[in-house]
């Protein structure tokens, strides 16, 4: 027996997502995502993402062990390096086939996407505040600021063309586990918005949503990098600069 009138939660709209979702809690579910347009603008957004990732990651499955990591030869070799097989083992199946956990960020456990938003929202509300010094470097080198960034930060660093908003540029900072890159861009209205990324231990992630105090910011990993787009809490506003952002990614290749 099923109640439509409960509330929806966020696990039960990943299973949704993920087809998991049990049959008779099913049209509940569609019913709650009718009659509340953000919800089912995360929906989209998470299938969309997941539709990218299974395109980019399952033909791993398809792929032969590779002989390195025959069990055979695994319980032969020293115990230091069955451990980095093994890891590598797990990371082929999170990126490859893992899509539903990713999805309810079992790839990011809560303290990495804890951390890395964190960081990004400190960030974030520091700057934004700022009229003469927010950036260390003006949008108007866009082209030194991403060689700067990426030399200092050991990825590539671009500074996506985001529509409607102009860069004002960017800086280095610390990040949880090395330097991360923050780029801030703004509107005709002053609107700001902030792009955080960083090295991330996980290889993909969808993105997940969080808000503190008067900001929001979405939060996923794409290739060993963490990104954080940060904004206020207008969440259909900052979606669209978000999927703009990993659109850009996308086409640049990361």
């Amino acid at each position: 027996m099923t109640d439509p009138n409960i509330p929806v939660t966020e696990d039960e709209l990943h299973a949704y997502v993920d087809n998991e979702l049990p049959a008779e809690r099913r049209g509940d579910v569609e019913a709650w995502l009718a009659a509340h347009p953000d919800d089912a603008a995360r929906v989209q957004s998470w299938r969309a993402m997941a539709e990218t990732l299974h395109a980019r990651y399952d033909a791993v499955l398809d792929e032969a062990v590779p002989k390195r990591l025959e069990l055979e030869r695994l319980v032969r070799q020293p115990r230091r390096w069955v451990y980095g097989a093994v890891a590598a083992t797990l990371m082929a199946f999170i990126a490859g086939g893992g899509v539903g956990w990713i999805a309810r960020g079992a790839a990011a456990t809560p303290s990495a996407f804890q951390s890395f938003t964190l960081d990004a929202l400190d960030a974030h509300r520091l700057y934004v505040v700022e009229v003469r010094h927010p950036v260390e470097v003006p949008g108007s080198e866009r082209d030194h600021l991403q060689q700067w960034l990426t030399k200092r930060c050991g990825w590539d660093v671009r500074a996506p063309d985001l529509t409607g908003l102009k860069l004002v540029g960017g800086r280095l900072l610390p990040g949880p586990s090395g330097p991360a890159s923050f780029l801030m861009y703004e509107s005709t209205s002053g609107e700001r918005f902030t792009v955080y990324t960083a090295k991330a231990k996980t290889e993909a992630t969808q993105m997940r949503y969080a808000v503190q105090g008067s900001d929001g910011a979405l939060f996923w990993a794409d290739r060993g990098v963490a990104y954080v787009v940060s904004g206020g809490t207008d969440r259909t506003r900052l979606t669209q600069v978000a999927q703009a952002v990993y659109d850009q990614m996308e086409k640049n290749g990361g």
